[in-house]
């Protein structure tokens, strides 16, 4: 529930008073201060209730500057609550649905002043780039915990639903903002660590795990978008807490706006390539997913007719249609870069895994395949691909590379780098596992089995593992 309380001069307390009773809804009049001439109208309705409740008594003659105060009420006991819901509630059905202007609040709230949003976007992206140098999600997490972009990203989305065009300027300004001083500050702080001997200027930071997760753009990264956006939508439509869903937002952006800046600074084009797209891809499918969200819950956005109802010839005008039409290219850009990688990224694996079920791999156990971002011979005319089998015999396989390769090459029509990574095991099988599995554990006779297990499922029966991984690698003729 809320309570709003209204400012009422006595001119027009009969006329709020007839509107309120028309709406159904119970009020209370108390005097205001002595040296104004009127009284204050305390007026509880639930939560979405509060924009059509003030609307109608604006419409009634009320002027729409004077005093109005909205707070949360933790009990209230009112008649009609339900009935009052059901029929004035903008938005989701139910006392949790927000309405516009706490929408509106909550987007702002999240949003700090422009010198400290710009101060927590360095220094998150600077923590991001500590975190994916050493390798660590957990400093990678904390990157994103004092990342600032949730509001601005999110308000983009809100201001579209509420028709507030001017909030969704001021998000377009910010994302842009925010992600370039992230990314500018990505690169400040890995210039220092590479010209001040912390890492060598020769590093393969294509090689880390994190940097590389985070500068690929795939199907996994594409739902964590998605995903964020929902959080982000349903946190700021309804009493969740938001800043739990920032952090989801953020772990789509930071990681790959320092991803990024690692690349420019150890002049990775196709790092950047790699790391731009994902970045750009999480922002565009966090917008629109958010708003399509909020669409679902059940709020209306009018934006289409208030743009052509009101549609004049100006600046301001002409300043929206620029930032649509950029963001229709960002879209389509967006779009087409990751549509190709995820093509290419399919059918390498298609292609391993036929390999592997070749009669002379069959010992062969499959682990991981890395794929280097594919760019489309923007920036290189190489791309690189690193396949991690488990073997438990001595068997060398010199041949896997090439073989990996050449089907590669003939599936993708690109030059490719094969780099084929043996990681050896010795393995002691348990006794009768099987058939005692088999005792308790039925869902074995529903569910197919795989033929082939991976390294990490024969994690349990490992007996030895040798410190030593053997590589194997094919360039591109």
């Amino acid at each position: 529930m809320r309570l709003v309380q209204v400012f009422v001069p006595n001119e027009d307390r009969a006329a709020v008073r007839e509107t309120l009773a028309e709406m159904e809804v119970e009020f209370v009049f108390s005097d205001a201060a002595d040296h104004r001439d009127g009284s204050l109208a305390n007026v509880p309705v639930p939560a979405g209730a509060v924009d059509a409740v003030l609307e109608r008594l604006y419409d009634a003659g009320l002027d729409e500057d004077t005093y109005t105060v909205v707070t949360e009420v933790d009990r209230a006991t009112v008649p009609n609550a339900d009935e009052l819901t059901d029929r004035y509630v903008e938005g989701p059905k139910g006392e949790r649905g927000a309405s516009h202007a706490e929408i509106r609040e909550r987007a702002a709230d999240l949003t700090p002043d422009t010198a400290t949003y710009l101060a927590f976007a360095i220094a998150s992206a600077i923590v991001a780039v500590g975190g994916l140098l050493l390798d660590s999600a957990i400093v990678i997490v904390g990157a994103m915990v004092i990342a600032p972009f949730a509001g601005s990203t999110l308000s983009a989305s809100a201001g579209a639903v509420i028709s507030d065009r001017e909030m969704v300027v001021d998000s377009a300004t910010s994302q842009v903002t925010g992600l370039v001083v992230a990314y500018l500050g990505a690169v400040a702080m890995s210039v220092f660590l590479q010209r001040s001997g912390f890492l060598q200027p020769t590093l393969d930071v294509g090689r880390v795990g994190q940097v590389g997760a985070f500068a690929t753009p795939n199907l996994l990264t594409l739902v964590i978008a998605i995903a964020a956006g929902f959080a982000g939508a349903l946190a700021l439509a309804t009493d969740l807490p938001v800043s739990l869903a920032g952090v989801a937002v953020a772990a789509a952006i930071v990681p790959a706006a320092a991803a990024a800046g690692i690349g420019t600074a150890w002049g990775e084009p196709i790092i950047v390539a790699g790391g731009l797209v994902l970045l750009l891809m999480n922002i565009v499918f966090i917008n629109l997913t958010a708003y399509l969200t909020l669409i679902a819950l059940g709020y209306r956005s009018s934006v289409i007719s208030d743009v052509r109802e009101n549609a004049t010839v100006s600046l301001r005008t002409g300043a929206y249609a620029v930032i649509v039409l950029v963001f229709l290219v960002v879209v389509a850009l967006t779009a087409a870069g990751t549509y190709q990688h995820l093509v290419f990224e399919q059918r390498v694996n298609g292609e391993v895994q036929d390999v592997l079920e070749e009669p002379e791999y069959g010992s062969l156990e499959l682990a991981g395949v890395e794929t280097e971002y594919n760019d489309g011979s923007v920036f290189s005319d190489e791309v690189s691909v690193t396949v991690t089998v488990g073997r438990s015999s001595a068997l060398e396989h010199e041949g896997l590379a090439d073989d990996l390769q050449t089907e590669i090459d003939a599936r993708t029509s690109r030059a490719v780098s094969v780099d084929v990574r043996f990681v050896e095991y010795q393995r002691a099988a348990a006794v009768g596992s099987d058939d005692e599995r088999s005792a308790w554990w039925p869902i074995d006779e529903w569910l197919p089995t795989a033929t082939s297990p991976s390294v990490a499922q024969s994690a349990p029966q490992v007996a030895a593992l040798p410190a030593d991984l053997v590589e194997q690698r094919a360039d591109p003729a």
